[in-house]
């Protein structure tokens, strides 16, 4: 497009340029020429006051030129504070959260998808996707670890581990894990035969070996774990059986009511989130839902095709249809968003706002040209145009008069 408003430029030069030299041939040049003449002023002014924008024209450090470039960080300072001022204030955020069905809207475009407004989520979709790429990566991938690490060492474990067990064993649900655990030992003792027999071998004295009871004794010791494990997977009513139950029943007892074991497992779940796997875990795991939500950005159509596609247009229809599922989405969201605004409101202006000064003069010169660009470019094809349209209303003027 800019290639097109600079063509009509260098044209209207052209055909002023022709008329110029061919005088006053005939009455309706002169309008031709009034035309061109004033279609050439307006889109020099009009390319003149877009380049300004951005860059000095010519090259020129002409005053009040590059405006984008000198007042960055003031383009900055002023995005976050808008976002702080009409979007991350609680009360604010409370008030416009309590007016939207964000059930509703989400359960429509799930149901959905390619019925409304495709271009408008298209063009959202890309706008999410280049704010995603532009702020920056290392500040909001730490600011998402640091939530969710904190999020889960908030959280309460061990009696939610002890309620499930118990939940569990209420409803034998407990039954196959002691199963595997029989299985699991029987692989075992049939994968250790030869340690057995080396240890009892190592342990048995000179005798027994010279006579070979100790390969008799290893026999015996194996067979009866054997024998044990059989009887074990077959009555459930077996006394070893009837041990694990009641060591698993006091374990979810003792996760449910004993400060001790909480406290344990509390240490426990503090030193797995501060080890260096986790951390590398949690970044990974930032990265995939970045790169998700980005290729969901762009390209949203691939999302909702297969299985995936088809439970997301299922979970939209349950969202319309049960209204207390809705309600509760709509209560989560509002929750969710205050407390986002009251707790990282400030961060993330902070964020917009360093992100922004740390941007060199051409990359904010090239993201907000490219943003605007076209609309940019329009306006000089059309103060070409409408110059034009003056010039030959005053040329007519000057005729009649």
């Amino acid at each position: 497009m800019r290639l097109v408003a600079t063509a009509l430029l260098v044209l209207m030069a052209a055909v002023f340029l022709t008329c110029r030299w061919l005088g006053p041939v005939h009455p309706a040049i002169g309008f031709v020429r009034a035309f061109a003449e004033a279609a050439m002023v307006g889109g020099l002014a009009d390319w003149f006051a877009v380049t300004a924008l951005f860059r000095h024209p010519l090259g020129l450090p002409i005053p009040h030129t590059a405006i984008v470039p000198r007042n960055k960080d003031r383009i900055g300072d002023t995005l976050a504070n808008f976002l702080r001022s009409n979007f991350l204030v609680p009360a604010v955020v409370a008030r416009r959260m309590r007016r939207a069905d964000v059930a509703g809207a989400l359960g429509r475009w799930l149901a959905q998808p390619e019925t409304r407004d495709s271009r408008l989520r298209a063009g959202a979709g890309r706008l999410f996707g280049d704010l995603l790429e532009a702020l920056d990566q290392q500040r909001l991938g730490g600011m998402v670890k640091a939530t969710i690490g904190n999020r889960m060492r908030a959280l309460d474990l061990a009696p939610l581990i002890g309620q499930a067990l118990a939940a569990a064993i209420a409803n034998d649900r407990h039954l196959p894990l002691i199963n595997g655990i029989v299985h699991w030992s029987g692989r075992t003792l049939e994968a250790n035969e030869a340690l057995i027999r080396g240890v009892v071998h190592e342990r048995a004295g000179s005798l027994m070996r010279w006579t070979g009871l100790d390969e008799t004794l290893a026999n015996k010791i194996i067979d009866g774990l054997q024998q044990l494990l059989v009887q074990m997977g077959e009555d459930r009513g077996h006394p070893m059986r009837a041990k694990i139950e009641e060591a698993l029943g006091q374990l979810a007892h003792d996760l449910q009511h004993s400060p001790e074991m909480q406290a344990r497992v509390d240490r426990l779940k503090l030193e797995i989130i501060d080890n260096p796997a986790m951390q590398a875990w949690l970044d990974g795991l930032w990265e995939s839902g970045r790169h998700a939500l980005l290729r969901f950005a762009r390209a949203p159509g691939g999302v909702r095709r297969g299985r995936l596609g088809e439970a997301l247009r299922q979970l939209g229809e349950t969202l319309q249809r049960e209204p207390k599922l809705a309600a509760a989405v709509n209560r989560f969201t509002r929750r969710a968003a205050v407390g986002f605004a009251a707790d990282y409101g400030d961060g993330v202006v902070r964020l917009v706002s360093e992100t922004v000064r740390g941007w060199d003069t051409q990359t904010v010169t090239q993201r907000l040209e490219n943003a605007v660009g076209r609309d940019l470019q329009y306006i000089r094809i059309n103060g070409t145009i409408v110059g034009g349209l003056v010039g030959v209303a005053l040329h007519a003027l000057d005729v009649a008069l």
